[in-house]
């Protein structure tokens, strides 16, 4: 089961006590995948579709407890996907439709059909607790969550602009940042920091899946952390390396040139412990000298050693030029 499912199956178990709640939840579903039919005498159904069966259960029950609605589901084979099905939640009583449909302000007083986007002025949204309902149901509607061990992504698909706008008002209540995606002829409300969509889950109460998603979040937080420590020491390690490598150089450059006895006391001493140690660090070589000195120290005699190397190998080209000429 993907972690998408698993969101959806704990949150397709919860149903709010408050009736207020399961109408805002199922204002959500109804909008954002249920298809309002008419017929040609006037009569109203309902049908919500979902390929999830535990979510067409949680369709069934809210309709069935919130509106004692005589309510059906039908299962058929999903024509684009062979190997998944299409659930079919329908309300075909033309009373319970009408009644379900004034309940989530979808029909108006004149039994026509539409939809107050206005978070201030939808009824159906008024409360926080209706709120997080609300957020609850688009997300077993439409939304999906991917894998947080490969990214962090949610996502509520909406077929509107203005749908997308009222959901993205809704969430930015509880202080998460959603944004809006134009995906083909859809619009996609979307999370991408993973902080957020831990708040998100917590919103829509999905304590569950929250607690997986703290630990996969610890565990990738860890990892990284121990990466960057490992590649900081690396790099320091390469860097020391290298500046040793050149230092050795130039100090064999200046005892094949000049000798090393031609240094002053404290650079010929110096130079000898780094050939003698070529592994160790600057604190180490210090601390082998006569007397000990700090790294600051021994730092400035092994770059006053590079500055006599790039001297002699100076002049040394200059002769080289001069015998050219």
């Amino acid at each position: 089961m993907s972690f998408s499912s698993e969101v959806k199956d704990e949150l397709s178990r919860q149903l709010s006590q408050a009736r207020h709640c399961q109408i805002a939840e199922a204002a959500a579903i109804i909008s954002l995948c249920g298809r309002i039919l008419i017929s040609s005498e006037d009569r109203y159904c309902i049908k919500i579709h979902t390929e999830n069966i535990a979510v067409a259960r949680k369709y069934f029950t809210l309709l069935k407890n919130t509106f004692h609605a005589d309510t059906e589901i039908s299962i058929k084979q999903n024509v684009y996907f062979k190997k998944s099905k299409l659930y079919t939640v329908t309300v075909g009583n033309h009373e319970d439709a009408i009644r379900i449909l004034q309940a989530v302000r979808l029909i108006d007083e004149h039994q026509e059909i539409g939809e107050n986007l206005s978070v201030v002025g939808n009824l159906v949204v008024q409360q926080s607790c209706c709120k997080r309902a609300f957020i609850r149901g688009a997300f077993l509607a439409t939304g999906s969550i991917s894998d947080p061990e490969k990214a962090y992504h949610f996502e509520i698909v909406c077929a509107t602009m203005e749908k997308a706008e009222q959901l993205r008002e809704i969430i930015a209540v509880f202080s998460i940042e959603a944004k809006i995606i134009r995906r083909k002829k859809y619009f996609i409300v979307y999370i991408k920091e993973g902080a957020q969509i831990v708040d998100i889950l917590n919103v829509m109460e999905a304590h569950v899946a929250l607690m997986n998603l703290e630990n996969v979040r610890i565990l990738k937080d860890m990892r990284n952390s121990v990466n960057r420590r490992v590649n900081c020491e690396t790099a320091n390690i390469h860097k020391t390396v290298s500046a040793a490598v050149r230092q050795i150089e130039d100090i064999q450059y200046i005892r094949d040139t000049i000798g090393l006895g031609a240094l002053s006391e404290g650079l010929s001493e110096i130079a000898g412990k780094r050939l003698e140690q070529p592994e160790a660090t600057l604190k180490e070589l210090g601390a082998m000298l006569h007397p000990p000195v700090g790294k600051s120290g021994v730092n400035h005699r092994l770059r006053k050693l590079s500055g006599i190397a790039e001297s002699l190998r100076n002049e040394r080209e200059r002769s080289r030029q001069e015998k050219k000429e």
